[in-house]
């Protein structure tokens, strides 16, 4: 066997790595503690290097454990060495075969480097982001994490409004003159004091003219209201409620800032990567989806094929087979990054309108699958993970066609969706109950399959949806 130097390193994150290092036959080469520091990680390399023919590489092998693992990453792969992580899933169960009833941070370096021996195949090597892909991935995560606390916000602002307010005018997404409204006069005897005039003016500017009068008599009212139900009661604090929320306004407003800074940055940055907007090309695939799909899938080579980059997406079922039984309509596996997986079952409920044969696999899900809608949307989802690898590793635009493989303008398109797989709105309703049940596999629910004349049995490939 050729020599080999398998480095685990157990990382942590406010004390010293543990490292182990072994070679090809499993015995133990080098125990060492060390910091991320260019000294301290030197004197790791040279204990592994130890007794090595020269031209050997480590293959350091860590969890991906917070950011502990990126300057560990970059000094090894820096040096030409082999550098994988192992998802900590992976790693436990392998744990907890060599050592079930104990765990020290030295087994789980001696075992993160006996995945190499356990699972060779497993493993894929890390490859680290150029500058406008590190600067890209970065963006698309704070504005990811800004838009969910901007969320928070807004759920928050509409339930301490309904304290102060029973009968909410808040209904719907809230508005710039809402805003503007809440951090004034959240209290409703400063909303009755303030006047109509006085708010209108305000509701008209904030809203530059599409809101006026109107707006303002329904927060009025709801003032009215509130006042008339309480009537003074010591246990509605108006002012400390109002106070809440004025905040509340202003931290939203604070993270809309940040949000747009980091959108620019961000929008830079997908430029850059993906100067021809091959990501975007994709059906359902918009502003914030194209930068959020090229920032995960990183260099599309690194992924032999379309269905390993489906894998990684997490939108594959988990497998359950055994003698003769094989389970069918086992749950995700939910592998992956959550961003690019909600982005992409957000695109596919938009893509399945715009594309035939998105549409056809939606329609064959709900309708002789027995799957509700967000389960057809999910395998939607799958398949437009393949059709974006391979999109992005061909270098060319996606093309929308018919079942057939026909190029088809977007009105056409819409027309053969209208007319063939559109689902019957009583096999809709029949996938919302949950007491009606699934449907048997390949048995037709509801109405029979239109007849297109088309190779609408045939297996689709992502190949199939792009010019050739």
């Amino acid at each position: 066997m050729a020599d080999r130097r398998l480095v685990g390193i157990d990382l942590g994150i406010a004390s010293a790595h543990t490292v182990r290092v072994i070679d090809q036959t499993g015995e133990t080469v080098a125990k060492r503690k060390c910091y991320p520091t260019v000294e301290s990680l030197t004197q790791v390399e040279t204990a592994a290097m130890a007794g090595a023919p020269a031209g050997t590489r480590l293959e350091v092998i860590m969890e991906p454990t917070g950011p502990a693992w990126l300057p560990i990453a970059v000094f090894f792969a820096r040096r030409g060495h082999m550098v994988f992580r192992v998802s900590s899933a992976k790693a436990s169960d392998l744990r907890k075969f060599f050592s079930r009833h104990t765990k020290t941070n030295g087994i789980d370096a001696d075992t993160l480097a006996r995945i190499g021996i356990v699972d060779p195949a497993g493993l894929i090597e890390l490859r680290l982001a150029d500058a406008p892909r590190a600067t890209l991935d970065r963006r698309v995560r704070a504005a990811d994490r800004l838009t969910a606390q901007a969320s928070e916000h807004k759920v928050r602002i509409k339930d301490l409004v309904r304290q102060v307010l029973p009968m909410s005018p808040l209904t719907g997404d809230l508005g710039a003159a809402d805003l503007a409204v809440l951090e004034r006069f959240a209290d409703p005897n400063l909303l009755v004091t303030a006047g109509a005039k006085r708010l209108t003016a305000l509701i008209t500017k904030a809203s530059h003219g599409h809101l006026g009068a109107e707006r303002a008599d329904e927060w009025i009212a709801a003032a009215e209201a509130s006042l008339e139900l309480y009537a003074g009661h010591p246990a509605v604090a108006f002012a400390d409620l109002a106070a809440e929320i004025a905040t509340e306004v202003r931290l939203l407003a604070a993270i809309a800032a940040e949000l747009a800074a980091h959108g620019a940055a961000r929008e830079a940055a997908y430029k850059a990567v993906d100067p021809s907007g091959l990501a975007r090309s994709l059906p359902g695939i918009a502003e914030v989806g194209g930068p959020a799909i090229v920032a995960a899938m990183g260099e599309p080579d690194r992924f032999a094929k379309g269905k390993q980059f489906r894998s990684f997406t997490g939108l594959v079922p988990k497998a359950s087979e055994t003698g003769n039984t094989d389970r069918k309509g086992q749950p995700m596996s939910k592998a992956g990054s959550s961003l690019l997986r909600t982005t992409l079952v957000r695109a596919a409920d938009t893509a399945r309108k715009q594309d035939p044969q998105l549409a056809r696999i939606y329609y064959l899900q709900m309708v002789e699958r027995g799957k509700d809608h967000l389960g057809a949307t999910c395998v939607v989802a799958a398949n437009l993970a393949e059709r974006a690898w391979t999109v992005m590793r061909r270098g060319e635009p996606y093309i929308i066609r018919d079942t057939d493989g026909r190029p088809v303008t977007p009105s056409q398109a819409r027309s053969i969706i209208n007319e063939r797989w559109t689902v019957p709105a009583d096999v809709r309703a029949r996938r919302r109950s949950k007491k009606a049940g699934k449907a048997p596999k390949n048995v037709l629910t509801g109405q029979s399959r239109p007849q297109t004349g088309h190779r609408g049995d045939l297996p689709l490939t992502p190949s199939s949806a792009l010019a050739s």
